[in-house]
């Protein structure tokens, strides 16, 4: 709390100096110059005239009046922007004898009558809007020595960068980030931002992305990825620049990192190496992916057919490399990225390498509740876990233009994973306080996967606008392969809590799984007219599954011989896909609609290689789909989506085999399984304001699913589950959400930036316990508010949170509950000193109240640093930092699935010191000349 005070004081304080020292302002008027009549709405921006960066800025009234105030003493240019008029500029100064400037009657001229002669034009304008793409000039905005792509994001309007580098632009999710129009690195935009230097940048692209399908076919699709591009300046792209840095702290924590990058014209050449066991395990805030499988799940370019695979059908424990902050992690990575374009850019190649390795140990305890018809039972847990994952992947597009309206591309990729596990667990379960069951086991296993892609796209466009056609082939395999040892001990006790039987399981696993998918797409548009298009397409899909599972029991120490059949299985599944589908595209200047579907025959052959049992069955899966978007404006919108999908069962969930991992919870497949269909709606609304900074958006979804695939548990006096998948034929499960969002600069505070959040959701879910139908009801609302603000070489911070209540219960008892309310919020304050100091500090804070059933948690998590930077362009830097300085990392997590509530701890990286040393090299060229 006295922290919280001291920081609140603080900003006040900077608050008030700011607002005093700012009292200068300039005032006049906006006309036609033929006219005379006044120009309402004229946008009045004032920058700075030794770097043309962006001071304030205004937009005129109804009367063409203006008032730009808050400004400072010094030199500027006023610069005056109205649609069809040319821009009108002007320089003027500021001191104290002059702390206000009256620019009177300011007359614009209409292009089409501007004489050559007086043309006036800004050198530097800070803002301009190119069709759909908001362009950013990087010279308008504060750039600090070694400031990186995410130093400079945080300035522009409309785009925030939170502590782990995430961007939101406009209230949405900014999933892409490119170099020059190019990939680098893959998909992770941390990768650029967090790598590339902001002195570098000429230009930043925001826009929303097209997909492949709608980019070359020109018909909307209503698809969107919302995307920044990074456009270097020419005499950036011909140099070498990094960053090393070497930290070592207290109680053994260390981290190393070096990113090197060689650019030269058309060609780029990156490198980046880390190891740590402080939490860092990569570049990015996306990078805890890089370890895990990418293979698994099959779809057509357009999304028309998905054929889905489960590799994680492992009969023990496996692990995937995800790290989410639980556990200590030593992990070690490294990458490489190369990108060329020759022959007149008509042929180019894009290709990376990763390789890494994460060593994870913890300790978790839980608490499970779970809901029956004849009350609730409570599991204790605790679980110590040792896991090791390795990763490496190879991934290569060659993309040629064959002619001026024939491209191919060519893509293939690599993978292969190795994981170890050596997992402890201990639980006991009981009822209204009496003891049912205790179990101790131990899992360890190790597995290797594989998995390799390759795919051709081929696209040409004919002569007339929009008559093109697109073929896809493509082929998958991904191969699993595990063993391991389980090893359980159960005691279970009668209605008195008296122990009365126990069991014992010492087992040998082995699995295999392979999938083998081939996917072929033809897609073929046809204008109807001007505003009319069909899009027509045929998709073959065909994917060859098998599941060997084997566990074997002792027939002396350490001889594992004996067949168990009750466990074992060996499994085909094979799929035939055959895609038809026909989408309507109206498009004009404002609005876009399309609508269609898609329709599948689905052939699936199952054979239980153990039984000889085939079972064959035929399925027709529809796929409709609609969108709508209306665009009022530039920068207000309105869009409207629906989309029926079909979803295969797994071969998982098919295949009929118990397995019995976790001896109190076991499961077993269901060869009669039927695919389940669900829709999904969405809309969205969203009304933003460049120059404020003023944004307003509204996100609703709803979706439900048709015999839905739910869980049919057993279970037994004693606690015992067995768990069976079925189809669930007389309940729609459905759940939906509704998030708002509003945000604009406060004057009166000196243009801090506020938002405010406010938010719903809901989800409605069913199982079976012992025949019986159990509804899950789960409803969260929320509210949040959120204010920051960035002063060049003296400050910047940021401050968001807000409560929560959660509303959850079951109907097999629906007078136990888990409502309770909630409390999230974190902040940065960064400080910038003469003679290169500087410090910061930023904090998050976690509060669940208590429940019927979980006690209360919270937890406040406070880092602070502290550095001085060196040399005339601050590229040494030495750092003192502090994390968890409170020492409250719990890692806690609470959820609900099904009839089971579960809320747990888990062990984490807690207080240390670090000493860091960063130094950050470039070394630039001359511009090669153009061949």
């Amino acid at each position: 709390m006295k922290f919280t005070l001291l920081l609140l004081t603080f900003l006040l304080f900077f608050s008030f100096v700011a607002t005093a020292q700012n009292t200068y302002s300039v005032s006049g008027v906006i006309v036609d110059t033929a006219a005379k009549a006044k120009l309402p709405n004229t946008s009045v921006m004032v920058l700075n005239s030794k770097d043309s960066t962006l001071v304030s800025f205004a937009r005129t009234d109804k009367n063409g009046l203006f008032t730009v105030a808050g400004l400072h003493k010094g030199k500027f240019i006023l610069l005056t922007v109205y649609p069809a008029y040319a821009d009108y500029v002007e320089q003027f100064s500021l001191d104290s004898a002059k702390t206000t400037h009256d620019f009177g009657k300011i007359s614009m001229i209409l292009k089409a009558k501007l004489l050559s002669e007086v043309i006036i034009k800004g050198s530097h304008i800070p803002i301009k809007i190119k069709g759909d793409t908001t362009e950013f000039n990087a010279k308008s905005y504060v750039i600090q020595p070694n400031d990186k792509v995410e130093d400079l994001l945080r300035q522009l309007p409309g785009i925030e960068v939170d502590k782990d580098g995430k961007i939101t632009a406009q209230g949405e999710t900014v999933t892409k980030v490119l170099v020059d129009g190019e990939e680098f690195f893959g998909d992770d935009p941390t990768l650029v931002t967090k790598n590339i230097r902001a002195d570098m940048v000429d230009k930043v692209q925001l826009y929303d992305k097209k997909s492949d399908q709608a980019t070359f076919t020109g018909i909307d699709d209503g698809v969107r990825t919302k995307t920044i591009n990074i456009k270097l300046k020419e005499d950036k792209k011909n140099g070498l620049f990094g960053k090393v840095n070497g930290n070592v702290g207290t109680d053994g924590y260390y981290e190393g990192q070096l990113i090197a990058n060689r650019f030269k014209a058309n060609e780029k050449f990156s490198v980046y190496g880390t190891a740590a066991n402080d939490g860092r395990i990569g570049l990015g805030f996306q990078d805890n992916s890089t370890l895990g499988t990418s293979g698994g799940n099959v779809q057509f370019v357009d999304g028309g057919i998905s054929i889905n695979f489960s590799g994680n059908n492992d009969a023990l424990d496996s692990f995937n490399g995800y790290y989410d902050g639980k556990g200590i992690p030593v992990t070690s990575s490294g990458g490489a990225h190369y990108d060329s374009k020759w022959n007149g850019d008509k042929e180019s190649i894009n290709t990376n390498f990763k390789i890494g390795q994460i060593q994870l140990n913890g300790v978790t305890t839980s608490t499970v509740q779970q809901t029956l018809p004849t009350g609730i039972f409570t599991t204790a847990s605790n679980e110590s876990f040792n896991n090791y994952a390795f990763r490496e992947k190879l991934d290569a597009t060659y993309t040629v233009k064959l002619d001026t309206t024939a491209d191919l591309k060519l893509s293939a990729d690599g993978t292969y994973r190795n994981f170890h596990v050596d997992n402890e667990y201990a639980t006991q379960t009981d009822s209204s306080g009496i003891a049912l069951n205790s179990n101790k086991r131990s899992v360890i296993n190790h597995g290797d996967t594989r998995i390799f892609d390759i795919n051709a796209l081929y696209t040409k466009k004919f002569k007339k606008t929009g008559r093109t056609l697109s073929w896809t082939v493509g082929e998958s395999y991904n191969e699993n392969q595990t063993e391991g040892f389980l090893n359980s001990e159960t005691d279970f006790y009668n209605t008195t809590g008296v122990k009365d039987s126990s069991q014992v399981i010492n087992q040998y696993k082995t699995t295999d799984n392979v999938s083998a998918v081939f996917n072929s797409n033809i897609t073929y548009s046809e204008p109807l007219s001007k505003n009319w298009a069909l899009l027509f397409n045929y998709g073959l899909g065909v994917n060859n599954s098998t599941s060997n599972q084997q566990s074997f029991n002792q027939s002396a120490p350490g001889l594992y011989n004996m067949l168990d059949s009750a466990y074992s299985n060996n499994y085909k599944f094979n799929q035939l896909t055959n895609q038809v589908g026909a989408i309507f595209n109206y498009k004009t200047v404002k609005a876009t609609l399309n609508f269609g579907t898609k329709v599948s025959g689905v052939n699936f052959k199952q054979e239980d290689e153990y039984t000889g049992d085939v079972l064959s069955r035929n399925f027709l899966n529809w796929a409709p789909q609609a969108m709508f978007q209306y665009k009022f404006s530039q920068y207000r919108s309105f869009r409207a989506n629906y989309q029926g999908n079909t979803t295969q069962p797994t071969i998982m969930q098919i295949q009929p085999v118990l397995t019995n991992t976790d001896p109190l919870n076991i499961t077993l497949g269901n060869p009669n399984l039927k695919p389940s269909f669900g829709n999904r709606l969405s809309v969205f609304y969203n009304n933003y304001e460049v120059l404020s900074g003023q944004s307003f958006f509204v996100s609703a979804n709803y979706s439900n699913t048709f015999n839905a695939i739910v869980n049919n548990t057993s279970e037994s006096p004693v606690g015992q589950n067995t768990t069976q998948y079925v189809n669930l034929g007389n309940r729609t499960p459905y759940n939906y959400g509704i998030y708002t969002s509003m945000s604009r600069k406060i004057k009166a505070l000196g243009d801090i930036q506020a938002g405010l959040n406010l938010n719903t959701s809901a989800n409605i879910s069913y199982s079976y316990i012992n025949s019986a139908l159990d509804q899950a009801n789960n409803h969260t609302y929320s509210a949040g508010l959120s204010v920051n603000k960035y002063v060049k070489d003296k400050y910047d911070f940021y401050a968001r949170g807000g409560p929560s209540y959660t509303f959850s219960t079951m109907s097999l008892q629906p007078q136990g509950n888990n409502n309770a309310a909630g409390f999230n919020s974190s902040g940065r304050f960064d400080l910038y000193l003469p003679l290169g100091f500087g410090a910061g500090s930023d904090v998050n804070y976690t509060y669940s109240a208590a429940t019927q059933t979980f006690s209360a948690q919270y937890t406040t998590i406070l880092n602070a640093y502290m550095f001085k930077s060196f040399r005339k362009d601050e590229s040494f830097k030495i750092s003192l930092s502090g994390n968890d300085l409170l020492n409250q990392n719990t890692n806690f997590t609470r959820g609900l699935s099904g009839n089971t509530s579960t809320q747990t701890n888990t062990n984490g990286i807690k207080r240390f010191f670090m000493l860091s040393l960063i130094w950050d090299f470039t070394k630039f060229g001359t511009v090669p000349a153009k061949k």
